[in-house]
């Protein structure tokens, strides 16, 4: 007999020196997801369970994340998205469709402007493409809080249960991300060059604004947006049934045919 595709295995794959853990359960077309900062693949629960149903689903924790350690040097956008730009091709699963999370998101965002032919699709979830995206405060508020304040203690608990640097790293690692969120970023420049179908999805109480969600699905060539009522920047964990659906009808029907198209009307 055969393996049980829905059974979910966990692996290893060295990345420059890297160990870097990801889990795996489904069969079919490739699904990677990638998480949001400062989280680990239990976040994804409710998607590795729903979304393997349809597809070969695979999460890889980046680096200072969940199972994966951290090194020295500083996280940053661009070097998370390269190394998921090697797990995809040494896995040989392009192209794939990409489901990122917040920070997984703009990882997604970099990897389908930089790397078109690895990507089929692209869903991102409580992200946008600059800085200037982010509800006013929101982000300054949340990097000053200090490693052991009370609202840090879910990620600080969820860091310890599995990290390969003992929970006494957890300070260093939240230094590393608050700081690379601290930074302002656009990537505006990079929107046309993404010829894979994108969906946005945001929630209506989000960190990323709905304005700057629906100009992110405008000016992608090809974007879809969706706006998840009473929802936060947690809607695959608050919402999963209604997310996961979003999903699967978007991987099934990527490419956009409406009856009565006004923005998306051919132009003679």
């Amino acid at each position: 007999m055969g393996a049980d595709p829905t059974q979910r295995k966990s692996s290893t794959i060295d990345i420059d020196g890297l160990s870097v853990y990801y889990d795996m359960q489904g069969e079919g077309d490739p699904l990677v997801l990638l998480h949001g900062g400062m989280a680990t693949n239990a976040t994804w629960n409710a998607q590795l369970d729903g979304l393997s149903h349809h597809h070969h689903v695979f999460a890889p924790e980046r680096q200072a994340h969940g199972h994966t350690p951290d090194r020295e040097g500083p996280l940053t956008y661009q070097a998370m998205a390269q190394q998921t730009v090697v797990f995809i091709q040494l896995l040989d699963l392009a192209p794939c469709d990409l489901l990122g999370w917040s920070d997984g998101g703009m990882v997604g965002l970099l990897i389908a402007a930089q790397h078109p032919e690895l990507v089929r699709s692209l869903t991102m979830v409580g992200s946008g493409f600059a800085s200037s995206g982010y509800v006013a405060g929101a982000i300054e508020a949340f990097i000053a809080l200090p490693a052991d304040d009370p609202e840090m203690a879910m990620f600080a608990a969820m860091y310890a249960q599995v990290t390969p640097d003992g929970a006494e790293h957890f300070p260093a690692v939240w230094d590393k991300v608050r700081k690379m969120w601290g930074e302002p970023f656009d990537w505006s420049g990079d929107l046309e060059s993404m010829a894979a179908p994108v969906l946005v999805i945001v929630g209506d109480d989000d960190f990323i604004t709905v304005t700057h969600a629906d100009e992110l699905a405008r000016r992608v060539p090809n974007g879809q947006l969706a706006v998840i009522p009473g929802a936060s920047h947690v809607v695959p964990m608050e919402k999963p049934d209604l997310f996961n659906r979003l999903v699967l009808d978007f991987l099934d029907h990527p490419e956009v045919e409406t009856w009565l198209p006004l923005r998306r009307s051919p132009v003679d």
